[in-house]
């Protein structure tokens, strides 16, 4: 295989260089392009085959430094110039020598990003793009989630980039001071969500403008892709995690996509974290059927739409999810979204200290008759029924907050047995019976709940996970929110993680409502203050109370789906 290292310039005479590698052979080939931050060596291979995989299926890839990063030029600048640079380096690569002058862009995460604004300028090379585990809108999709900042993924990936800074600017010192806070994340200074490392060391750092942004402004609407693709419409291959922090970012695409483009939108979801894509996540295994077939289906891909060939892929339903439970993967002609199921919270009052106080039931809780008492004459017998309304109280203490365990907001990511920290007294936990038979949830869930605090702000979590015959309880999805002053509403509607999970005939579901989960999320001082304002020791204790049954119907809102039936 043959590897060189070619620059280019942009229009405003900026160097970027790239490793190109070609296949074998004689003739002239498609380019495949990435373009990306962290060193054009490393190519992502943390997910995909090297790029002489690719080259030996017949396809020129080029892996580029994006400007600012690796050797090439330039002042880095998270996403400014990828538009501008993004044209002018797919117009390139399709008048390379070999070059057939059709481009394919493929990448995860920042080399995602790439491919959303390289396309959003229209080149006439680009064919097709590959997408994985993307941010749509950068608020909601990356940077905060139900109003609340992703402090852990948002804070180390602040310090990596910084850390990078330093090296490429032979600062071994900040290098060093950096290396160490990634690792050992800086949780406790003065204003905890604005530590001194990055104010002192990396002054440019986008993370101090997504701190000051918290709100979805004018600031998101111009460095959101999103604004910049309304016109574009090309074959898009959507790729996800159901453990990655940016899956919503993925949908938020891949629906709006399907809901209007002429071309084939494929989406494929499985059952990994951001990084890596194997069959272990946590502490699951999900079998060989978990292992990642990305490289296989993007040669497919890019052979179908840049080099004609028929590889079946219109033979195929469009959306193709990895069913975590049945370890399997199942194929759906769009979004499951059609069918929807309610589980009920109902309480004695003690969800916060006793495992079968807190039920979920599949209808609402009903009173019944008072014992004993029949209906006089004139005597109305609801005055004598009792309300079937319950109140569970919990504390958060912000000295102890409860910890992130998993899931896709923290890490390590994924599923973990969590029986341990649903013990924990500033915890509700509800549970239903077990099932009499497989549950099969596969879409958007959510949950509603009916919730106050004595302090002006809050924060809520909310987590779903199965509960075994043996008594272990793993977590699938979960979701978070932020309630601020003169902002609460009822019930509190919470957008947990999209998901595709068998939970299994005789095991039990739970929901777990906590009002932190840190550091995946700031703490909440119950204050009213924002994250970059608020310092360690203005943390309050907050009161919540949630309320189930009555006039409080707080539920989980679960997609369902019966195995062997298209939703």
């Amino acid at each position: 295989m043959i590897k060189e290292t070619v620059s280019m310039f942009t229009r405003d005479g900026v160097r970027l260089d790239a490793d190109i590698y070609r296949p074998d052979a004689e003739g002239t080939f498609p380019v495949l392009l990435m373009r990306q931050p962290y060193g054009k060596a490393i190519a992502s291979t943390v997910v995909y085959a090297h790029p002489t995989w690719y080259a030996s299926h017949g396809y020129i890839a080029v892996i580029q430094d994006v400007r600012g990063r690796g050797t090439s030029a330039g002042e880095f600048k998270l996403f400014a110039h990828e538009i501008e640079d993004g044209f002018d380096a797919v117009n390139w690569a399709a008048q390379l020598p070999g070059s057939s002058g059709e481009v394919g862009m493929y990448g995860f995460s920042y080399q995602g990003m790439t491919q959303l604004y390289a396309a959003s300028a229209h080149p006439p090379a680009l064919k097709t793009i590959c997408p994985a585990m993307i941010g749509y809108d950068l608020y909601t999709d990356w940077a905060y989630q139900g109003g609340a900042f992703c402090l852990q993924d948002n804070l180390s990936w602040a310090i990596q980039l910084a850390a990078e800074t330093a090296r490429l600017r032979n600062d071994e010192k900040a290098y060093q001071a950096l290396y160490a806070a990634y690792r050992n994340l800086p949780l406790s200074d003065t204003i905890p969500a604005s530590p001194d490392i990055l104010k002192n060391l990396a002054p440019e750092s986008f993370y101090h403008e997504w701190l000051n942004h918290p709100k979805p402004d004018e600031y998101w609407e111009k460095l959101s892709p999103k604004q910049y693709f309304q016109e574009v419409d090309l074959p898009i291959l959507h790729i996800g995690g159901w453990f990655d922090t940016y899956l919503r970012g993925t949908l938020h695409l891949y629906k709006e996509m399907a809901a209007r483009s002429e071309f084939l939108q494929y989406l494929l979801i499985g059952p990994w974290a951001h990084l890596p894509w194997g069959r272990k996540v946590g502490a699951v295994d999900y079998g060989s059927a978990a292992a990642s077939p990305i490289d296989q289906l993007q040669i497919r891909w890019f052979d179908h739409f840049i080099k004609g060939k028929d590889t079946g892929l219109f033979k195929e339903l469009p959306v193709r999810l990895f069913e975590m439970g049945s370890n399997l993967w199942r194929s759906f002609e769009s979004w499951p979204n059609n069918n929807q199921i309610s589980y009920f919270l109902s309480s004695s009052g003690l969800a916060s200290s006793q495992d079968d106080a807190g039920k979920l039931i599949p209808h609402p809780p009903t009173p019944s008759p008072l014992e004993g008492e029949g209906e006089k004459e004139g005597e109305n017998l609801k005055s004598k029924i009792p309300n079937p309304k319950s109140e569970d109280i919990f504390v958060h203490d912000p000295w102890r907050p409860v910890p992130a365990l998993g899931g896709h907001a923290s890490f390590p990511a994924g599923s973990f047995e969590r029986g341990a920290i649903d013990s924990r007294t500033d915890i509700l936990t509800y549970t239903s019976a077990p099932l009499t038979e497989d549950l099969h949830i596969a879409g958007d869930v959510a949950v509603e709940i009916y919730c106050t605090a004595d302090r002006p702000s809050f924060d809520l979590c909310a987590v779903l996970s199965e509960v075994q015959n043996n008594d272990k309880v793993y977590n699938f999805t979960q979701g978070y929110v932020r309630v601020e002053p003169h902002q609460e509403t009822t019930p509190l509607k919470i957008s947990l993680q999209s998901t595709c999970v068998r939970i299994s005939k005789g095991d039990r579901l739970r929901l777990s409502l906590s009002a932190a989960c840190f550091p995946a999320y700031p703490v909440n001082p119950g204050t009213g203050s924002l994250p970059r304002e608020t310092r360690l020791i203005e943390a309050k204790i907050i009161t919540l109370t949630v309320r189930s049954g009555g006039n409080f119907p707080s539920q989980i809102l679960l997609p369902f789906c019966m195995k062997g039936k298209i939703c």
